[in-house]
């Protein structure tokens, strides 16, 4: 017999692959955008769909800016919660996630609430880990500000997601019709000027027999969009269509 003969080197991989990525799997990743109202339960679809991605073993990221809660996590208003990270205008969303795989932590996927306080970069960055990095990110986030005009992420995020839905959940203006549109109300009087961003809850109207100054200084109130347009946040003393007397 000849000599042993020795098996050739095998050449190792260049670059191994960031922990999340799936670029060895045929499921494409996508951006999915979830937007509606004040009230709509876009934070609880966000929970939930946590929820469920986790329940398969996948591992996710939870980011938010503004909650209303004032803490670094989502918050939904029939109860559910849940950690997050804050970032701001400045933060590269890209880096959260690599600084996750760095740290030998896997991420499948990107849960994004208040995605409407987003810069167009952001959501650009968000796309390109759709992209590049195969990680799955669902932003949640309101349509309109009180103005009636779209926030820049909810702008930005409508040009370039792949898939964009609007929550189901439906809610009412306080006449009964389907609330579309975002009221803010100071001191019980709506306004249409002011500072697009201004963090508050949504909160009921002062009623009958309430100290002035009980309720919030600052709310919000979702409308239809004649009162919107009227400014008309409850019905009158002498009721719709009837004249009130002096």
């Amino acid at each position: 017999m000849g000599p042993a003969v020795s098996p050739l080197p095998v050449a190792g991989p260049a670059a191994v692959p960031a922990s999340g990525d799936r670029r060895r799997h045929p499921a494409p990743a996508h951006l999915r955008f979830f937007h509606g109202p004040m009230d709509c339960g876009k934070s609880t679809l966000a929970l939930q769909v946590d929820h469920n991605q986790s329940r398969q073993g996948r591992h996710g990221l939870l980011v938010t800016q503004g909650d209303r809660s004032a803490a670094p996590q989502i918050t939904s208003r029939v109860g559910l919660c849940r950690a997050a990270i804050e970032i701001d205008g400045g933060t590269d969303l890209r880096l959260l996630v690599r600084e996750r795989w760095a740290a030998g932590d896997r991420v499948d996927y990107v849960i994004v609430d208040e995605a409407q306080f987003l810069t167009d970069r952001q959501v650009d960055q968000l796309a390109e880990l759709v992209d590049e990095s195969h990680v799955d990110v669902y932003a949640f986030g309101l349509t309109t500000d009180f103005r009636t005009h779209l926030f820049p992420g909810t702008r930005r995020l409508l040009e370039v997601a792949d898939d964009v839905q609007r929550v189901q959940v439906e809610v009412l203006c306080w006449c009964g019709l389907p609330g579309l549109l975002n009221a803010r109300v100071v001191d019980g009087v709506m306004v249409r000027a002011g500072e697009t961003v201004v963090v508050a809850d949504t909160a009921p109207a002062q009623l009958p027999g309430e100290e002035p100054g009980s309720s919030p200084a600052v709310r919000y109130q979702v409308l239809c969009r004649r009162h919107h347009v009227r400014g008309q946040l409850g019905p009158t003393a002498a009721g719709p269509g009837q004249l009130a007397l002096p």
